[in-house]
């Protein structure tokens, strides 16, 4: 498995969120299912430390992956 840390920018602040992927899964493929998601629903939700947050699609400036790490079980 592979753990990808997708940053999603806003005008005045930054939330991150942790996904779990399989092995052969790129990171332009994460890219590209987060723009999707934006894509299709005005929301979102965002888990990750600190809590819950619902997203306005809109209000995101620039999504990019910030890590990538393959995970042991």
């Amino acid at each position: 498995m592979k753990e990808f840390t997708v940053c999603y920018t806003f005008d005045n602040d930054i939330i991150t969120e942790k996904m779990i992927k399989e092995l052969d899964v790129r990171k332009e493929d994460v890219v590209q299912e987060v723009v999707e998601k934006m894509d299709c629903n005005k929301y979102f939700i965002v888990k990750n430390d600190q809590g819950n947050y619902m997203i306005n699609s809109d209000l995101v400036r620039y999504v990019r992956i910030i890590n990538e790490k393959i995970v042991v079980k």
